[in-house]
């Protein structure tokens, strides 16, 4: 699904690694409403070639 400049993301669900001692903390959307956020994704660096 493509997201276009000046739509609203969807809802999501994620893991992270914010809680680095126990890799366990997921993110969602709704945990940045009101704030601003930049969402970067870059495959080609876990690409194998």
């Amino acid at each position: 699904m493509a997201v276009m400049v000046g739509q609203k993301a969807p809802d999501f669900r994620l893991p992270t690694t914010k809680n680095l001692e126990t890799l366990d903390h997921v993110a969602q959307l709704s945990d940045y409403r009101g704030k601003w956020l930049v969402l970067f994704f870059y495959p080609l660096d876990f690409t194998f070639v």
